[in-house]
């Protein structure tokens, strides 16, 4: 009696089914998509040139899509981080000491954004002064990285993604509200500018979707959720599963910040004030109603939390990596929200600090991108799975789109 072959579609969803347990990482790693550097300038961005910038957020996704996938691939062929590699690859002491002091610089600005972004979302939601904001923001990413240490990565990841959903639900629900025109939509796909202001703001859209904490993380934690995964059947069906998790991760993050950028674009355009994330909810408020104000707070509060918690994970993986200190990750964090509360305390203007820590940003890409690109391109540190030359080209073009915008920005800001 012959067996009759399952359903196509009950192959396609036991092959789902077996894909799940292998997501995670990804979704993790692109939180850092979500901080709220993201949200000012995708908010400032709508609310100033309405759809103009649409496509910046389009290709700034595509090459976080290829730059994420390249950082998974290199944790899990290896078993080892970026800055693992790369510790033992920078054979003189102070070149590494330097690259590691430029990368914790990197991490530093990435939680001043993050810890400045949930201090200001506490002082919208419950008056908080910026600095307890900032403090009670602390507390609670060291809260969320002790539940690392003692229930593990997943329960780790669980919770992020728990925050992702809040993430996107916050900043969602404008749109459907007041969803945006098809053909503005359509028309903000065409690449282009709008003079020297909107070239700044598409380099911070941009510098605030590549980070380099992302990719120094996504390696890390590809390594700690897979380790070593020797070629063959196994790694190639962790890759495949890597794949879709980056897509997942990466769709989200798109359309949250588009998201963004539409409210911005259909309810924000033209409004004063916007320029800063107090005038964005008070401009939401007005427009769209307390509700979606609140939710947009909500998803800042979310956002700031999620992100300065992998920002933390990174900067730790960051210092094990390229030195031989060895400093355990929650008094790592303490440490790296010094700089925070001296901003918030010295009644510095906060959103001023979130541009400042962009441009700090957009020095470490290269540092991060080029050597990724290099490694994921050797046979002697990826094997059977290295880049093909049409990966290697893809890679390399973006890599000097991305650098090049983020030189603009850093011209822009310092010749301005």
């Amino acid at each position: 009696m012959t067996t009759p072959n399952p359903a196509p579609s009950a192959t396609r969803r036991t092959r789902a089914l077996r894909v799940v347990p292998l997501l995670g990482p990804a979704l993790v790693a692109g939180v850092a998509y979500l901080d709220p550097g993201n949200v000012a300038s995708n908010m400032t961005a709508g609310a100033q040139f309405g759809y103009l910038l649409v496509w910046v957020v389009v290709v700034g996704n595509l090459v976080a899509w290829l730059v994420q996938y390249l950082s998974a691939k290199l944790g899990l062929a290896t078993g080892k981080s970026l800055t693992q590699i790369l510790g033992e690859r920078i054979k003189n002491k102070w070149l590494r000491r330097g690259f590691w002091v430029q990368a914790e610089i990197v991490a530093m600005a990435t939680d001043l954004a993050e810890v400045v972004g949930g201090a200001i979302a506490f002082n919208l939601l419950f008056g908080f002064p910026l600095l307890a904001g900032g403090m009670v923001m602390g507390l609670l990413s060291l809260l969320l990285l002790s539940l690392r240490d003692r229930s593990g990565a997943k329960a780790f990841e669980r919770v992020v993604i728990a925050l992702l959903l809040i993430i996107a639900i916050g900043f969602g629900m404008g749109l459907v509200v007041a969803p945006p025109d098809p053909s503005s939509l359509l028309g903000g796909l065409m690449p282009r500018f709008d003079g020297a202001a909107s070239v700044l703001l598409a380099a911070s859209i941009l510098g605030a979707t590549i980070m380099p904490h992302a990719i120094y993380a996504h390696s890390a934690l590809t390594r700690d959720r897979f380790g070593l995964v020797l070629a063959g059947v196994e790694r190639g069906k962790i890759l495949k599963a890597t794949r879709v998790d980056v897509t997942v991760a990466l769709v989200i993050a798109g359309g949250v910040n588009l998201a963004i950028l539409l409210t911005a674009a259909v309810s924000l355009q033209g409004v004063p004030g916007t320029d800063t994330l107090e005038g964005v909810y008070a401009a939401l408020n007005n427009n769209l109603g307390p509700v979606i104000a609140v939710l947009f707070a909500m998803g800042l509060l979310a956002s700031g939390l999620a992100s300065t918690s992998v920002g933390a994970y990174a900067g730790a993986e960051i210092m094990s990596g390229l030195t031989d200190i060895q400093i355990p990750l929650l008094w790592r964090r303490v440490i790296t929200l010094i700089p925070a509360f001296i901003i918030l305390s010295i009644g510095a203007d906060p959103t001023w600090a979130l541009i400042i820590s962009q441009v700090v940003l957009s020095f470490g890409i290269p540092f991060a991108l080029i050597p990724l690109v290099i490694f994921t391109r050797d046979k002697s540190i990826l094997g059977v799975d290295i880049n093909s030359g049409v990966t290697t080209t893809l890679a390399v073009l973006a890599s000097v789109f991305v650098i090049g915008l983020n030189a603009v920005l850093l011209w822009i800001t310092f010749a301005g």
